[in-house]
């Protein structure tokens, strides 16, 4: 479901405190989430806002959990590793999520969404070499016939 403009309870996330509003949501709908530990299937109501990914048991509750985009490295199709039509995966360096949408478009809509989102987070890395802007200008200053150099 595309963005609305729905008012919902915040998510305060366990291990820090933080508050973080879930209203007014980029994208949100329903997907059935493997759980963690018991590895069963549960319908969760997901909420994607900015860099972070909530689910919650009903449209209109206070959610439960977040996945933290940022630290995501994919987002992909996964029918076969979970067993279920219409998969996904969101994975991080520590673990991956698994959950199916209802349709084939919802997926898709899912991974296009989730995609952004990551990307939108990995835009903001700054490389830590400065970029010396004259280097490059001098190399195109280079005479042709410079010997040092057997591919020109």
């Amino acid at each position: 479901m595309p963005k609305t403009n729905t008012t919902r309870p915040a998510y305060t996330d366990p291990s820090t405190n933080i508050r973080y509003d879930c209203s007014n949501a980029e994208f949100e709908g329903w997907l059935t989430k493997q759980s963690a530990w018991l590895k069963d299937w549960r319908k969760r109501y997901f909420i994607l806002k900015g860099s972070k990914l909530f689910f919650a048991k009903s449209a209109s509750g206070v959610p439960h959990g977040m996945i933290d985009l940022a630290t995501c490295t994919t987002v992909k199709s996964a029918e076969l590793k979970a067993q279920k039509r219409n998969a996904l995966e969101v994975s991080t360096s520590e673990t991956t999520f698994l959950m199916y949408a209802g349709t084939d478009k919802e997926k898709d809509d899912w991974i296009g969404c989730i995609g952004k989102a990551i990307v939108r987070c990995s835009s903001t890395y700054q490389n830590d070499e400065p970029y010396n802007s004259d280097e490059e200008s001098d190399e195109e200053d280079d005479d042709d016939d410079d010997e040092s150099n057997p591919y020109r």
